[in-house]
């Protein structure tokens, strides 16, 4: 079934089409709800949650833009509203006045994909969501602010720390991966 067949089942409630439109894009909105969701099981529920959404109000989309994109928005706003649900405050991390420039031989290193999610997924929750929308996702700070009732000045600093969290990550394993050469 063609992806308009498909949207226009869906409106009609037609659970066919409906559990046709899930097997397409539960990995879309899974990948997506993962890099917002502290771990796998909280991605998972999330997905659940976006596909509810999806199809509650799927009549207002109208076949404008990418369906694709649309599903996109639904499953990072489900997954900022869990997290300002939450309320968390699990901001430990001191970042340390050392400016100086450290250069990495990128010849020799090989720093994993995998490496580089873990650390992002490490990140705490309101520094990775930040992060992920403005580096992933292309949203600005004035956007950010608005999603998370944060000020514009609090995202730019959430931002900062998390990339100061990731390149002392960065640099702790590339310091292991040189002493090992």
């Amino acid at each position: 079934m063609e992806k308009t067949q498909l949207i226009a089942g869906c409106k009609k409630n037609d659970l066919a089409a409906q559990k046709m439109l899930f097997l397409k894009y539960k990995d879309l909105v899974y990948t997506t709800s993962l890099k917002y969701c502290r771990n796998e099981a909280e991605a998972e529920d999330n997905v659940h949650d976006v596909f509810i959404v999806i199809f509650e109000t799927i009549h207002k989309y109208k076949n404008k833009g990418s369906f694709e994109g649309w599903i996109r928005r639904i499953a990072v706003h489900k997954a900022v509203d869990k997290f300002r649900q939450k309320k968390t405050t699990d901001l430990p991390y001191q970042i340390e006045s050392d400016t100086r420039e450290v250069t990495i031989d990128k010849e020799n290193i090989d720093i994993p994909v995998d490496f580089i999610f873990k650390a992002i997924q490490e990140l705490p929750d309101r520094y990775r969501l930040v992060f992920n929308l403005y580096q992933l996702d292309d949203y600005s700070h004035k956007e950010i602010a608005k999603m998370l009732s944060i000020s514009i000045g609090t995202s730019k600093s959430n931002f900062h720390r998390a990339k100061q969290i990731l390149k002392d990550k960065i640099l702790a394993f590339s310091s292991t991966k040189i002493l090992n050469l």
